[in-house]
């Protein structure tokens, strides 16, 4: 295999791992806690979802966009530098929070604030590895990052409070961290850390945080937002039916990933709407088709996948089934806007990403934590269709500016 090749499959791998770590950190607390224990866990797991991903777009995506290689070691040390400073000064605020807030969920939120530095420098690593192409590094840290989590979540009793399965979680990552910070020493020595670049106003993470915050951290903050004033079994029966679709999230994640390259060398725009539009078709079928298996599990199987949530979150299924058959069509659709004419995905982002909350908030009140889950799917039903739309419109002539928008922005 060539040293390209290699670095692709270590790359898919490397994701496989760290969407292998969420799905079965989820499950693990699924299992080890009572339904409003779980609810507690994913009220903080969600949180750190939404930190994880502003720390992707603002650090993570500007390291790896970095072009020039004789700055990569000191990119790589500033980007880390700038994530255990920032993730400290978030974490010390979460605590305080979490110490002002009563119960579990107050002890659980503080915990998070003291292990949040832990967790998000030893994923910053990934993006370091990414830039320096040795993904293979990535994936040995990562796997270590899995085996360790998962070691300690099976080691708690039944019962845990979800302050102690986010402490374990959190301090689990340290051998995981000790090997990244090992294998990255080689590339960085010598260079030094300037956190001055993001701190300027213009830096480029600033455009990629507005991009994730509708894009992703919109329905993210929506679900946590049901916790707060609705109910914080929603939240758990919610996560707990979209933990069991994670093998899907590493498909449309590679997609996204690898996909640009791949379609990018199709023959104009026929061709590659035909490459995406086929992609789109098999995701979906893969959306419809998991959604079924999982719809016709026992309940027995179900229970040892989420223990106690298990119940309402099989309730769910159908819609979450339909949410990610459409959200696979909508991924290639995006795809193919990205190769053809990156600049109008953002508008879409903003627009049906707002409107994708609407749906959920309004589907609630509506229809409690079912209706919920039918507006999610009602919202991706809608992005889809709108970004198939524009593509349709666009000229048959390729706008081949991958990679302008970026350093535009």
């Amino acid at each position: 295999m060539s040293r390209r090749g290699l670095a692709a499959v270590s790359s898919v791998l490397d994701q496989a791992a760290s969407s292998a770590t969420n799905i079965l950190v989820l499950v693990l607390a699924a299992r080890l806690s009572s339904a409003s224990g779980f609810a507690d866990f994913s009220m903080v797991y969600v949180t750190f979802s939404v930190l994880l991903g502003l720390n992707m777009a603002y650090v993570g995506q500007t390291v790896v966009l970095e072009k020039d290689e004789d700055r990569l070691g000191a990119v790589c040390r500033s980007g880390l530098a700038f994530t255990g400073a920032a993730s400290a000064a978030v974490g010390a605020a979460l605590a305080v929070v979490g110490a002002a807030l009563p119960g579990a969920g107050g002890r659980a939120f503080l915990t998070l604030g003291l292990v949040l530095p832990l967790v998000l420098v030893q994923d910053g690593l990934r993006y370091c590895f990414s830039a320096l192409r040795a993904p293979e590094r990535a994936l040995a840290a990562d796997a270590l990052r899995l085996a360790c989590v998962v070691a300690a979540l099976l080691l708690q009793p039944e019962g845990a409070s979800a302050g102690r399965l986010v402490l374990v979680w959190g301090v689990s990552a340290l051998p995981a961290l000790a090997l990244g910070l090992f294998l990255l020493r080689p590339y960085v020595r010598g260079a030094r850390a300037d956190l001055r670049p993001y701190l300027r106003r213009g830096h480029l993470g600033q455009r990629f945080v507005v991009e994730f915050a509708v894009g992703n951290g919109s329905s993210q903050l929506a679900v946590l937002g049901l916790g707060v004033f609705a109910t914080p079994l929603a939240v758990g029966a919610l996560r707990g039916a979209t933990t069991v679709f994670g093998p899907l999230n590493v498909l449309f994640n590679s997609a996204n990933a690898f996909g640009p390259p791949v379609v990018g060398r199709a023959s104009g725009k026929r061709g590659v709407v035909r490459l995406t539009a086929a992609m789109g078709g098999v995701l979906a079928v893969l959306g419809a088709g998991w959604g079924a298996v999982l719809y016709a599990l026992p309940d027995r199987v179900g229970r040892r996948l989420l223990g106690e949530t298990w119940a309402a979150a099989s309730s769910l299924l159908p819609a979450t089934g339909v949410q990610y058959a459409v959200m696979g069509l909508g991924t290639c659709a995006l795809l193919t806007l990205r190769v053809l004419n990156p600049k109008a995905t953002l508008s879409l982002q903003v627009v049906f990403s707002l409107l994708s909350v609407a749906l959920l908030l309004g589907g609630y009140a509506v229809g409690g934590v079912a209706g919920a889950a039918w507006g999610l799917a009602a919202g991706s039903a809608l992005k889809a269709a709108a970004a198939w739309l524009r593509v349709s419109r666009l000229p048959a002539a390729p706008a081949n500016a991958d990679a302008e928008p970026a350093r535009a922005a």
